[in-house]
């Protein structure tokens, strides 16, 4: 039984390393990236990971031979001191050390977070009880809502509780500033391909950017409690060409006009 479980984890998470944008069974560590955040936010955990399992395994193999040297059965003088200098300063300046290594090496990605550059596009998400609004604000008029499909909408394919009805398409080797907001309770826009995690707070305008790498399906979820139906509002980006974005926009745009016509 264990054999199997092994190789079912093992099954899993390769199958996942291969595909992109939504979670799979069994799956650990990080989505593959999308975006250049990602991958150097999924470097800087990697970096922090070896760093970690290098102290615990120091700690271990130290135990393990203090344990061993000085039990009761091989050791019978005790000794009689109480301190040393030396051992004080080596664990206080090797710890210093260790955070010093860490912290240089986060200020790149830091700083990539932080600084918005010249963007050409943005992306305005609004969250609702228990959906969210996207607007795109260079473009007048092209704005909708986008609800989670039920189960009984769903088309061969799609995964449950990650479907939307209507998909934020956004076009790849793009700028892209993202705008985070909410019209209700506090969310968060949360998709773990793009290495973006952005609270929605009522009233107030939480900003990002990211560039999508390649095409495809990006899913993601709100990430704050929010509600009986905080599960049930997925996020999904859909990433293409520029012309095909561009093509889309056209299309958002003679359909608000038809609407308009219409009415």
């Amino acid at each position: 039984m264990i054999f199997i479980r092994l190789f079912l984890f093992l099954y899993f998470s390769l199958h996942a390393i291969s595909s992109y944008a939504a979670p799979m069974p069994w799956q650990i560590g990080f989505q593959p990236a999308a975006t250049e955040l990602m991958e150097i936010t999924d470097k800087s955990h990697s970096f922090v990971m070896l760093i970690m399992f290098g102290v615990f395994a120091f700690v271990c193999l130290l135990l393990g031979y203090i344990m061993l040297r000085f039990r009761k059965k091989g050791n019978m003088q005790v000794s009689k001191k109480s301190h040393s200098t030396v051992l004080e300063i080596t664990w206080t300046v090797v710890p210093l050390f260790i955070v010093a290594i860490l912290t240089v090496s986060n200020i790149k990605l830091v700083k990539l977070q932080e600084k918005i550059p010249k963007t050409e596009l943005t992306l305005k998400a609004i969250g609702y009880q228990w959906y969210w609004g996207y607007r795109y604000p260079e473009y007048d008029g092209v704005a909708f809502d986008s609800y989670m499909k039920q189960d009984s909408d769903l088309l061969p394919g799609e995964p449950r509780l990650l479907t939307v009805d209507h998909h934020a398409v956004l076009p790849i080797d793009t700028n892209i500033r993202l705008q985070v907001t909410a019209g209700d309770v506090i969310h968060s826009f949360a998709v773990p391909a793009f290495g973006i995690k952005l609270d929605a707070v009522p009233g107030r305008l939480n900003e990002a950017w990211f560039n999508i790498k390649k095409e495809g399906i990006y899913y993601g979820q709100c990430s704050e409690l929010c509600g009986r139906g905080h599960g049930f509002m997925p996020i999904v980006v859909q990433a293409v060409s520029k012309e095909d974005f561009k093509r889309w926009i056209e299309f958002q745009s003679i359909s608000k006009l038809t609407k308009e016509d219409v009415a």
